[in-house]
């Protein structure tokens, strides 16, 4: 398995917040590395500042717990029924809402709340990201809550954009790429791998990863990686195939957006998804954009940061300490029966 550095980023919590949603991110350092030109004249993957980027895709779990807090009532339609239905057709995450407006309440199942979330489109991921910068709170969806933050004119392709300070955000084309793609074993140099499990080799789509060992995605090859109902894995699931920074799943399971604007009228996704066999999709090649309103099955995000001063250090010092008090409570003397 890829020894790669982590730690969980706590977000804070206001005081009528409800369920806390804890992110965990993975550092991505090497500022300043040079493009990868391969596919442009410009290039992609370079990023001059050190970031954190989501170790996993944001979960039906943690979307329930947003729900939860700002969609009693849902103006801005954070909620599709569609999500609700796992069926074959709509393959939903399966969350399901209860009551009526202004009282809305929000369930997952234990076997999916670790799943991707899917039907959120780009403007849903932009109102999550506001919310973690905000602190988490819990009220209507407006200034405060979901509607300013790390992005302010949320849902107007024209004047939207990313704050100045923003604590958590959806990840650029080039934050997300070089999470992806670039070998972080080399520095700054313009080294970058096909596919988002640190090889140049075809990913297989083997749950168990016997096959092809280190290098599995969720993507269909002659048949779905897992089927009906989940057809997505639990977040990490590939758990030997991370990327060379340390992240899961950004080939396969879900597309996933990212900040730019690659036309008038869309915004960018990456990665492939669970249910179209062509691992093109997956590649560093593969770019593609979509209209940021369309929500779908095979739509999903994960969120970004700017560690602050001194996270990084408190991050490995916790790590030290957890790793110290799982030795020690996995002691074979611990609690042993006489």
């Amino acid at each position: 398995m890829k020894a790669i550095a982590s730690f969980v980023l706590l977000a804070l919590l206001s005081a009528t917040a409800s369920a806390t949603v804890i992110i965990d991110m993975v550092p991505v350092g090497n500022p300043g590395n040079a493009p990868d030109t391969r596919y442009n004249a410009t290039g992609f993957g370079s990023v001059d500042h050190v970031y954190q980027i989501g170790k996993y895709e944001v979960t039906a779990g943690q979307y329930t717990d947003f729900l939860n807090a700002v969609a009693k009532d849902d103006p801005h339609g954070l909620y599709t029924f569609a999500l609700g239905d796992p069926a074959v057709v709509s393959k939903g995450a399966n969350i399901q809402r209860m009551g009526s407006s202004p009282n809305y309440s929000y369930s997952v199942a234990a076997d999916w709340a670790n799943r991707p979330v899917n039907y959120v489109n780009f403007w849903d991921a932009a109102r999550f990201a506001n919310w973690l910068h905000n602190g988490q709170p819990m009220g209507a969806q407006g200034p405060g809550t979901t509607e300013d933050g790390a992005y302010h004119d949320v849902g107007n392709q024209t004047l939207f954009g990313r704050s100045d300070g923003a604590k958590f955000f959806i990840p650029t084309e080039d934050e997300w790429y070089k999470a992806a793609y670039h070998d972080s074993t080399v520095g700054l140099a313009a080294s970058y791998f096909d596919y988002p499990t640190g090889t140049n080799s075809v990913p297989g789509n083997d749950v168990t990863e016997t096959i092809h060992s280190d290098n599995n995605a969720n993507y269909f090859i002659n048949d779905y990686a897992i089927g009906s109902p989940y057809y997505r894995t639990s977040v990490g699931e590939f758990e030997l195939s991370a990327s060379p920074y340390g992240t899961f799943d950004q080939g396969g399971n879900l597309w996933e957006w990212n900040e730019n604007a690659l036309s008038g009228s869309s915004r960018g996704v990456r990665g492939g998804d669970f249910v179209y066999m062509p691992v093109n999709h997956l590649k560093a090649s593969g770019r593609y954009n979509f209209n940021p309103n369309i929500k779908g099955f095979n739509y999903g995000f994960r969120v970004a940061s700017i560690p602050e001063p001194n996270t990084l250090l408190l991050g490995v010092l916790a790590g030290i300490g957890l790793l110290w008090r799982t030795r020690a409570l996995s002691s074979p003397h611990r609690g042993a029966r006489q």
